[in-house]
């Protein structure tokens, strides 16, 4: 009878633990939201440059110009240069190791528009600059880190192609400055990023990645250095507007929706 009661009162341990759980999350999200919303308003340009390093490869450098809504520029190299910017209407590609310079007008509707502009531009956005997506499903909890006596975890498992991954985002609180992120895929494999260096502005109460590094099942895989950030940087329109140098061979195309896959 002792020991059946002992369980039973366990279990409503466990049950209470739960529901405490969930009410928190419940409350905590709609006020990540929120605070994210008001963090995202704050920044609303940047001026990036740095290093990004893999594993057995050698640095790469790039820059990076961020202006909302949607103005953007990156340039990767020496030693292959290439620059890619998109001033709200056209996408532009200068390659400079062929001589190329390549214009692209858009007819591609607003969602599968965002979604090519975020292939082409997020290798250029390290962590910590752009606001985390949230799924409708994601739930947030409290949480400790070494750079943060408070911080919040949000938790949310990935669906389509990713499906079955558990992604959980780590920010300090209450500013939500990114401190890490965290990834198990469905056969168990982990891999992390972790901020090892912040540049803060007090006048916006936010701090950004200076330093981040990426890790594979425990192992540190790759590095991305940033040696200059200029936040808030009066970036004008024509920063996004490219013009083909001389010499360069020069094409106009059209971004067009792919026709469906035949099954």
């Amino acid at each position: 009878m002792r020991v059946r009661l002992l369980v039973s009162c366990a279990l409503l341990s466990l049950a209470g633990c739960s529901r405490k759980g969930a009410d928190e999350s419940a409350t905590l999200v709609p006020e990540v939201r929120t605070r994210l919303a008001e963090r995202d308003a704050k920044l609303t340009s940047y001026r990036l440059s740095g290093t990004v390093k893999d594993e057995g490869q050698p640095p790469v450098g790039f820059t990076f110009d961020y202006r909302a809504p949607q103005r953007m520029r990156g340039t990767l190299g020496p030693p292959a240069s290439r620059t890619f910017a998109w001033d709200g209407t056209h996408l532009f590609q200068r390659l400079d190791g062929e001589k190329q310079f390549s214009t692209f007008k858009s007819e591609l509707p607003p969602a599968k528009l965002a979604e090519f502009l975020t292939r082409t531009f997020g290798p250029f956005t390290p962590e910590g600059f752009r606001t985390p997506l949230l799924s409708r499903s994601a739930t947030a909890r409290r949480a400790t880190h070494p750079r943060a006596p408070e911080a919040v975890e949000l938790v949310q498992k990935l669906e389509g192609e990713a499906a079955g991954v558990e992604m959980v985002y780590v920010l300090r609180w209450p500013r939500l400055d990114f401190l890490g992120r965290r990834t198990r895929a469905p056969d168990g494999t982990e891999a992390e990023e972790r901020v090892e260096d912040e540049h803060c502005d007090e006048k916006l109460g936010l701090c950004v990645p200076k330093r981040l590094t990426r890790w594979l099942a425990g192992r540190q895989v790759g590095e991305t250095v940033l040696g200059g950030v200029e936040l808030n940087a009066p970036l004008p329109n024509d920063a996004f507007t490219l013009t083909a140098p001389e010499g360069y061979e020069v094409q106009s195309r059209t971004l067009v929706e792919s026709p469906p896959t035949p099954p």
